[in-house]
């Protein structure tokens, strides 16, 4: 056995409670291990611990596993009658059985040994304050992200100087405002409705100099190019009427060159009583302007405009708390995005999750988080985080076509052995955002545009479009995929038919499911190595399957169930870049 490849330990994704009741335990192993059983029960079972006893534990397969690029992922889901679980696992071979222990392996002869002290895994209890508990509303909700300067301006009677023309076509840049506000999102609440949405993610919406709104000036304000207090208020309030949650944008790692405090220390230096809100390095030069690389302090990136809150300080913790606490009062928010989010001090997390759950429990606290984000997902910060990686893995198949269907399993695997079922089920899916190019520009081909979004929709965890992917919108990298929804070609012919592909898919998982659960697995009936095949099954039986020809050859389809979404499929066939979820 390839021992190097084997591994398990009793905490994060490896061994964690579901829920009160139910114990999830994984293992990864390498692909020589062809069989896991597991062997469980109650630590005290035998009598007590460092006795005379000799337990054994009741033996059971574990039959479910998912496949990785360079290991086996095995998983099995226990009831613990009292809360607590000792265990081991016992390996087999082709040629050899193996028994795993926290301390290593054992062949049948030693762990039959009289007297051997076997260190087996132990969960020693299931405390319900330890459990990762995340907001079931999440899983149910499809997100419609929107950059309020560019989707639509509200009141264009009162547009200031620095306001320009609405523009529906051509690129933009990071300097322009157009007049997008709250008052032009409350009405477009209907179209949203129509759409499905059943989630709005705001980008920030506080008081800031830029467009984006990142750089935040003061954090207790509606900035008045969007609204004020009162138009928020009505905005969540009409929202929340027809169904549709609301998630604002928290810029916490960082402030605006304008914020109060930064402005104090920029005026007052070290004996500023501000001093430590920041990290600075050098207070002789704090006042220099141009990029932070010489470390005088630290920012953002290297913008000199955007100074690094030192997260760490009670002070700087206390006041963002009091500031979430505001906006859940005040707007009755649902979600709170952290920007930066793996930058600020784990301590600020776990103390701000704990007050805003105690004021709202439902409330959905996602961070930005680009990479592996377990360290932050266990339960006592954030409850997920955007989900780059599976944006990445998908983006990745579709460009590079050496890539077999095996590859697209293994990432997508990947992508949800990473963090507890609990993390999973309300991870932020999206193929696009402010921060990357438009899903369209990636390949200019609507077929593999819709081929991506039906794999978006049918995963686990919580999609989210980006504002004018219904319509196909296109857009470079950032800035340029900030363009201006162009309203006035809304009703063309093109965008109606878009608008309605969209909508089938959205309603298709809010209606399904089985687009929703987290259970699926690749059954490769299909010789084609770009024809990615994976089925979804729901606790009662059912079963849908979600077909992606990603290759350039037609495939010949076996007959199925009810067609529940398809583009490209006659029946019989399906083409080169076609799609077909159906019932089976």
């Amino acid at each position: 056995m390839e021992f190097t490849g084997v591994y398990h330990r009793t905490s994060e994704q490896m061994s964690y409670p579901l829920d009160k009741d139910r114990l999830i335990i994984n293992l990864k192993t390498g692909y020589d291990v062809k069989q896991v059983f597991i062997h469980y029960g109650d630590p005290f079972e035998a009598g007590i611990l460092g006795g005379n006893e000799k337990w054994t534990g009741k033996r059971e397969e574990i039959v479910y596993k998912k496949r990785l690029s360079n290991h086996l992922w095995w998983t099995t889901t226990l009831t613990p009658i009292y809360k607590r679980c000792k265990y081991f696992f016992e390996l087999h071979t082709n040629d050899s059985v193996w028994y795993y222990f926290e301390d290593g392996f054992l062949t049948k002869e030693q762990f039959h040994m009289d007297g051997r002290m076997l260190q087996c895994f132990i969960m020693p209890w299931m405390n319900p304050s330890d459990i990762n508990v995340t907001p079931a509303w999440v899983n149910d909700t499809i997100w419609y992200q929107i950059f309020p300067d560019r989707f639509c301006n509200g009141t264009p009677e009162k547009n200031t100087e620095d306001i320009l023309p609405w523009r529906d076509h051509g690129s933009v840049t990071n300097y322009e405002k157009f007049g997008g506000n709250l008052e032009g999102i409350r009405s477009k609440l209907d179209y949203l409705q129509n759409l499905g949405i059943t989630g709005i993610y705001l980008n920030p919406i506080m008081e800031a100099e830029s467009n984006h709104k990142y750089d935040t000036t003061d954090y207790t304000k509606i900035d008045p190019s969007f609204g004020d207090i009162d138009t928020m208020k009505a905005l969540c309030k009409e929202a929340h009427n027809k169904g549709i949650r609301i998630m604002v944008d928290a810029v916490f790692n960082h402030s605006g060159r304008k914020f109060k405090p930064w402005i104090d220390v920029l005026e007052n230096g070290k004996s500023s009583k501000y001093a430590d809100w920041f990290m600075v390095e050098n207070w002789a030069d704090i006042a220099k302007r141009g990029d932070t690389r010489d470390k005088r302090y630290y920012t953002f990136a290297f913008t000199d405009g955007m100074p690094k809150l030192n997260t760490n300080n009670d002070e700087v913790i206390n006041y963002f708390c009091k500031i979430c606490e505001d906006w859940i009062r005040e707007f009755d928010i649902d979600g709170i995005r952290f920007d930066v989010g793996n930058e600020v001090s784990h301590r600020f997390l776990k103390k701000i999750r704990e007050h805003l759950k105690a004021i709202k429990p439902g409330i959905y606290l996602l961070g930005e988080i680009w990479h592996d984000a377990i360290q932050w997902l266990q339960g006592d910060e954030y409850d997920s985080v955007m989900n780059y990686p599976l944006l990445s893995g998908i983006h990745d198949f579709f460009l590079d076509k050496t890539m077999k269907k095996h590859e697209f399993e293994y990432m997508v695997n990947r992508c949800y052995t990473m963090y507890m079922q609990q993390s999973n089920n309300v991870l932020f899916n999206l193929l696009d955002s402010h921060d990357t190019e438009r899903l369209i520009n990636r390949f200019h081909d609507l077929d593999k545009f819709y081929q991506q979004l039906a794999i978006l929709f049918t995963l686990p965890g919580s999609p989210c479009i980006y504002y004018g992917t219904e319509i196909a919108m296109e857009g470079a990298h950032d800035p340029d995929c900030r363009r201006c929804m162009p309203w006035s070609e809304i009703d063309s012919i093109e965008n109606v038919e878009k608008i309605a592909t969209m909508r089938s898919l959205i309603m298709l998982r809010r209606n399904e499911k089985m687009c929703r659960i987290p259970h699926f697995h690749f059954p490769h009936n299909y010789d084609n190595d770009r024809c990615v095949e994976y089925i979804k099954i729901d606790e009662d039986g059912n079963s849908m399957e979600v077909l992606i020809n990603a290759s350039e050859s037609p495939i010949k389809i076996d007959m199925g169930k009810e067609i529940l979404f398809s583009r490209k499929f006659d029946g019989e066939v399906l083409e080169a870049n076609g799609t077909l979820i159906r019932r089976i």
